[in-house]
């Protein structure tokens, strides 16, 4: 059942997110900028993955309190998606600008959110509902353990980004066999 109130805590979070983004964005590809004189690379990659860590924890947290207090809401829908995407995208573009992602890697998984989002969108437009799949929800974490992994430098964080790829374009098949099931009805 959806609630009215559009400000309630899983939206403020999501909104959070969406802020902080840019934040750790800024963190990985201006570690030249004078304001980070001093400080050593090394730490401006800990703050990029500490901010990160923040942010997809508000991803977790906002989801929860959403479905467990019933403050699913209008713009909670749109709010959520939108936070992941500028997040994973901070990530993997700031990850891929620094040499540290594949590009190809990067190509592959924003070319599939950028042709989902407007599915989803012809999708509402038709009147149907492909709200995420488990599958889209298990991309989504694998894809921010595989940010982490590599803002860390991690062993593995290539296999994981690999990983995630895969997984977000299964789930981004997912999304296309439904909305074509349910056109076709």
């Amino acid at each position: 059942m959806q609630q009215s109130k559009i400000f309630n805590i899983p939206n403020l979070l999501a909104f959070i997110r969406l802020l902080l983004a840019p934040i750790m964005f800024l963190f990985l590809v201006n570690q030249d900028a004078s304001i980070f004189d001093g400080i050593h690379t090394s730490w401006l990659n800990y703050f990029a993955a500490f901010i990160f860590v923040i942010a997809s924890a508000t991803d977790f947290f906002d989801g929860y309190i959403a479905r467990t207090f019933n403050q699913i809401t209008t713009l909670g829908k749109i709010l959520d998606p939108l936070a992941d995407k500028m997040l994973t995208l901070a990530g993997f573009l700031g990850l891929m600008m620094v040499g540290t992602a594949s590009p190809w890697a990067v190509f592959l998984i924003l070319t599939r959110e950028l042709f989902i989002t407007g599915l989803r969108v012809s999708a509402v437009a038709e009147g149907i509902d492909i709200s995420a799949s488990w599958m889209g929800k298990v991309k989504t974490v694998v894809q921010m353990i595989a940010i982490g992994f590599l803002l860390m430098g991690w062993m593995g964080a290539e296999i994981l980004l690999w990983i995630a790829v895969a997984l977000t374009l299964y789930s981004g098949y997912e999304y296309v066999r439904d909305f074509f099931k349910n056109i076709a009805h």
